[in-house]
């Protein structure tokens, strides 16, 4: 079994002392900082989320991952996730191209529906379009990273594409992964497409999750896939203290307070502090701390 460990970020803006949010270009240097000193101390990966609110603005991950491409030496970097179902797969293709470019064979992308539907509106999307949108422009986005030159029709464009050439090119195709927080169904489709699958987990037991990973690796293995393609990516937060005691206290209140704000700018209620608390158990310490790739069990 082999595998591989980084971290992931969404940019979250730094607190003034008197409480309040920095200016949010700060949390934009501060991750490209953090990518560079990840290089350095030899972590294998850094994933790049994508949101668009004040305490997480990092609402362009390509973007980031183009300026630490030409920063770093060897460190892989990806979106993740990239919601691909109000974005356009072709830049987003063309962008990441673009940073391999500078760092080959360091560049990867995680294609995801997100956690909210907050870029909905922000994009001029329907809602009432969400599984097609992602589907459909899931299916552009392998076809662009398969080939140069493009013959596709779907759903969510007006116009297909005819013989279209799309620059540049990666020296070698880009690893696509299908990003999902727990959908069985995108499980499957991961096994269907013959993609690598990523778990973002916001909460549960590590049993809970390990079943997402058994059900992938059975369904790869019914498809008759190559076992040495069946990577399985785990995605979690995590903290670090003196005691658990202590870890649990301090976590505790930060991760419900940043849900409460986070939340609120969404319009939603946070859940209440003591459903917060039992969801992680008395075995939450036990979780995995960091991003962790697997090639073997999950």
């Amino acid at each position: 079994m082999t595998f591989e460990l980084g971290v992931y970020s969404f940019g979250n803006t730094p607190r003034l002392p008197d409480g309040s949010r920095g200016p949010t270009a700060q949390a934009l240097r501060d991750v490209l900082e953090a990518i560079k000193l990840a290089d350095e101390v030899g972590l294998d990966f850094f994933g790049v989320g994508e949101h668009h609110m004040r305490a997480m603005p990092l609402s362009s991950p390509t973007s980031v991952v183009n300026a630490a491409a030409a920063t770093t030496h060897r460190i892989k970097l990806s979106t993740a996730v990239t919601v691909l179902s109000t974005d356009d797969p072709i830049p987003v293709f063309q962008q990441l191209a673009t940073a391999a470019s500078f760092a080959p064979g360091r560049i990867e992308l995680v294609a995801g529906r997100g956690s909210s539907t907050i870029t909905f509106p922000l994009f001029d999307h329907d809602e009432h379009d969400y599984d097609m949108l992602y589907a459909s422009k899931l299916a552009l986005l392998m076809a662009v990273n398969a080939g140069e030159n493009v013959t596709w029709n779907g759903p969510h464009r007006r116009r297909p594409l005819q013989d279209a050439t799309i620059y540049p090119r990666p020296e070698e195709p880009l690893k696509i992964w299908l990003g999902t927080g727990g959908s069985p169904d995108s499980v499957y489709r991961a096994v269907e497409l013959g993609l690598p699958m990523f778990l973002g987990i916001l909460g549960g037991s590590p049993e809970h999750w390990a079943r997402y990973g058994h059900a992938y690796r059975s369904a790869w293995a019914e498809a008759g896939h190559p076992a040495e393609r069946a990577d399985v990516a785990v995605a979690v937060d995590g903290f670090v203290a003196e005691s658990g005691t202590q870890a649990r206290s301090t976590y505790l209140e930060h991760e419900h307070r940043m849900m409460a704000e986070g939340l609120a700018e969404l319009g939603r209620p946070a859940p209440a502090r003591a459903d917060r608390t039992a969801a992680y158990g008395p075995d939450w310490l036990r979780r995995y701390c960091c991003l962790r790739r697997f090639a073997g069990e999950l």
